[in-house]
Order: C-alpha cells, then structure tokens, then sequence
C-alpha cells in the first residue's frame, strides 16, 4: 500500500489515537491498528467499492467491515468528527438540503428501507441530507431523510438548543413557525420570501450571497464517491461516511 495515497496525516492521528476504542487501558481486546483501520474506512468512503474489493493491505475485509459496523452504531465516527471540526464559528449559520441516490442494493435492511432514511423521490431510490454549517462553510451537523422527505423536516431537530446570530436558508425554509422561532431568539432570519406570501417580507440581499457556502460543503464532501452515491443499508453506516469524509474536509 501506497502510504502518499494514505489521508490522515501524523498531527490528526496524534489527536484521534485518544478517542478511538481499542487502545491500552480500554476493557476487552486491545484494537490492531486503529490508524490503519481508520485508512481502510476511508479507502472504501472515497471509492465507492464494495467490501469484498478492499485493497489486502488493509487485512482481510470481513473483519475491517464487522468492525466499521461496529465503530458506527457506537457512535465513534460522530465523536471523531466533533473533535476534528473544533468549535463553530456561528456569526451566522446555514441549512439547506441535497439528495443523495440510493444503491439498490441499500434498500435491503430489516424494518424496510423509510426507517433507514431511505425514500423514493422523482430519482428513485433516495436519502435526503439536511445539513447544518456554520459561517466558514464547515459542517456542524447533519440529519438524514427519506428523499422524499421536505428540507423543513430537518431544520427543528438541527438548530434546537444552537445559538447563531443569522440564519441563511433558501425559500424552500421560509415558514411562519421558523421565522417566528428565530425571532423569538433575537436572531436574524436571511430568508428570501415564497411568491405566494401576501405580505411581502424583507430579507438581507447581500448577506445571503454567503449561501453558496453550504453549497459548496456538498461539493466537497460528494467528491467521496460512498458519500455521493449511498451503498449503506443503514441509517447509521451510512452517516458514519458523512462523519469521517467530513473529519477528512475539516482537518485540511
């Protein structure tokens, strides 16, 4: 294996070596290779293929995905990324949506593909991710939606308890309860108004030019090709890609 192709570099180990399970002093097996491991995550994350095609390097894929499934429900991948992405700079936060198309071979989890945050939409086969970035462009956080599910779905759960001076959204989110909240907060609300409203309401033109930000964090994160096109079955793998090709963004 090519070290040059590898992405974490030796200052982001030294601050996730920490986090991870596996290490001397934690209870069960000592872990073989976190770092190595955390690489062969990413190789799949940034390739799109499947288990079975993991590079031998990396140790026998069974083992390297059992685990992953295993990192994933106990929310490592999440606490990587929050120690990585440090704290947010919230002068003013944006929201928005994408949709991300999903594998067939994604829908096959028990409880059936909705409670996955998987729908069908004019694409097919979809999960909507509502994302939530702060004034830098750098992600905050995230919520997964079946694809046929509206942005607005997302915005409640994303900003509770998240103190911002402006919100920066497109029209899709202008709604009376959202701007009611956000006045209720003290916070601004940089919301262009629907057509249809009958009372025109007024938005800063100029502020909201800031929202290519956020559109240019999915142009980011959808270079990884397991992160543009959805292979998971679950919910919870699937955002565990989300979370580690975000530590990857914010680490540069």
């Amino acid at each position: 294996m090519d070290e040059q192709r590898f992405v974490i570099s030796d200052d982001v180990w030294g601050r996730l070596r920490p986090l991870l399970p596996g290490k001397p002093g934690d209870s069960g097996a000592t872990g073989k290779d976190n770092r190595l491991f955390l690489e062969a995550v990413l190789w799949r994350v940034r390739t799109g293929l499947p288990w079975r095609d993991l590079t031998k390097a990396f140790g026998n894929w069974n083992s390297v995905f059992r685990r992953f499934r295993r990192w994933a429900e106990a929310g490592v991948f999440e606490l990587v990324f929050r120690e990585i992405s440090g704290c947010p700079d919230f002068e003013y936060a944006l929201i928005d949506g994408t949709i991300v198309q999903a594998h067939q071979k994604a829908s096959g989890s028990k409880g059936g593909p909705q409670h996955q945050a998987i729908g069908r939409s004019r694409g097919g086969l979809t999960t909507k991710v509502v994302a939530l970035v702060d004034a830098l462009g750098n992600l905050f956080d995230f919520l997964l939606l079946p694809g046929q599910a509206h942005d607005m779905k997302g915005v409640a759960p994303l900003i509770e308890g998240v103190d911002f001076d402006a919100l920066l959204a497109d029209k899709a989110f202008d709604a009376d309860w959202l701007l009611a909240e956000l006045d209720t907060r003290g916070a601004k609300a940089i919301i262009p108004p629907k057509a249809n409203r009958k009372v025109t309401r007024d938005y800063d033109k100029h502020a909201y030019k800031w929202r290519h930000l956020v559109e240019n964090f999915f142009a980011k994160i959808k270079e990884f090709r397991a992160i543009a096109t959805r292979y998971e079955k679950t919910a919870s793998s699937y955002a565990a890609n989300w979370h580690l090709a975000a530590t990857v963004i914010a680490s540069k």
